[in-house]
């Protein structure tokens, strides 16, 4: 049986004329991509005027020291349900290590400990997420729908989310100018 090398630790870029409007411009951090699907937190859309203090507020957790970031877009899949995606600096009860890039945590203590001053360096919040079934993304790829690209942190943290897209691309040596939603039949 031939496999699609995994994935996880990269990001996935939605290219031009992908064709689903909930992906236009999507960047997915790959957390999980195994025989089994693959599950990846959105973090290049924010929710709206959604933050991170109102949220803390929907859970009765006091924000304290935290500041009142942005919450971002993780993806269609159980958009009521929280994820951190953030340095590797901290660990919870059910945080994940991601290719020895990242960590996320979808559990509230990563809030709590963010609301303390006592969480990551560095993380991103987001409601909901985007996953595949076994075999699903790497069928996807074949459509030229994704391009996956380096995680750089740079881009996962210190970079505003409406920017991400572009400098991932351009991180990955591509100019997103060039880049065309149609292709040719020869």
């Amino acid at each position: 049986m031939n496999h699609a090398p995994y994935l996880s630790g990269q990001l996935l870029l939605a290219l031009p004329g992908m064709g689903d409007p909930r992906f236009r411009r999507a960047v997915i951090a790959l957390c999980v991509h195994d025989e089994e699907g693959a599950l990846g937190i959105g973090i290049g859309a924010l929710l709206g005027d959604l933050t991170l203090h109102a949220l803390l507020a929907q859970v009765d957790i006091d924000p304290g020291v935290a500041p009142d970031a942005p919450v971002h877009w993780g993806g269609p899949v159980e958009p009521s349900r929280g994820f951190v995606l953030h340095s590797t600096d901290w660990g919870g009860q059910d945080t994940i290590l991601v290719g020895m890039k990242w960590a996320f945590t979808g559990t509230l203590d990563i809030l709590r400990a963010i609301s303390e001053g006592k969480g990551p360096r560095q993380w991103v919040v987001a409601l909901g997420y985007a996953g595949w079934g076994a075999g699903q993304l790497d069928e996807e790829m074949t459509r030229h729908g994704w391009l996956t690209a380096k995680a750089d942190p740079a881009v996962l943290f210190d970079t505003a989310a409406d920017a991400r897209w572009n400098a991932a691309l351009r991180t990955n040596g591509i100019d997103p100018r060039l880049l065309s939603s149609s292709s040719g039949t020869a």
